[in-house]
């Protein structure tokens, strides 16, 4: 008998993962489409999901005055109490999409933890990471890559991989 609920179980498994397969896959086709999710996806640790949710939740990038401010609109940066004499500081806003926020931050774990080659992004957070511990430090990566994102979607660029250093005389 339990033989039996356990076959019943697995088979469920594997038409899930199936399925998830197939959308995985449909996910990728749909994003390689799209000129904008390609340009995205050269930041090192989005994938497909996170550049169509990005581009989705940012939808028209032009009501942002500066790419600085996607970061406030995912809710990226950190929240402040003021009255008087009081200057607090806290955790994140965790204003705006709560999906491509959780998304943001695993480009940023990703990026900081297993993407091998060398990027300014990267060396920025590990140095980071080092001063105020790597949870933070994820936090801040994750806002800069908001506003990567929205700036490569502003003005039709890719992403950098190296800043080259000003040749000096």
């Amino acid at each position: 008998m339990l033989a039996t609920a356990v076959q019943s179980l697995l088979a469920a498994r594997k038409t899930v993962e199936s399925e998830i397969a197939d959308l995985d896959k449909r996910l990728g086709c749909l994003a390689r489409q799209f000129e904008a999710c390609r340009r995205v996806m050269t930041i090192p640790g989005v994938g497909p999901v996170t550049a169509l949710a990005a581009i989705s939740a940012i939808d028209d990038v032009d009501r942002f005055g500066r790419a600085r401010t996607a970061g406030a609109y995912f809710g990226l940066t950190p929240r402040r109490h003021q009255s008087g004499e009081v200057d607090h500081h806290g955790g994140i806003t965790k204003r705006g999409d709560a999906m491509v926020r959780a998304l943001l931050y695993e480009v940023a774990t990703v990026l900081l933890s297993r993407v091998k080659k060398f990027s300014s992004l990267k060396s920025w957070g590990l140095k980071l990471a080092k001063r105020i511990g790597v949870k933070r430090a994820r936090v801040a990566v994750a806002r800069k890559t908001g506003a990567i994102i929205a700036a490569i979607l502003k003005d039709g660029t890719e992403f950098w991989w190296k800043v080259e250093q000003p040749k000096t005389v």
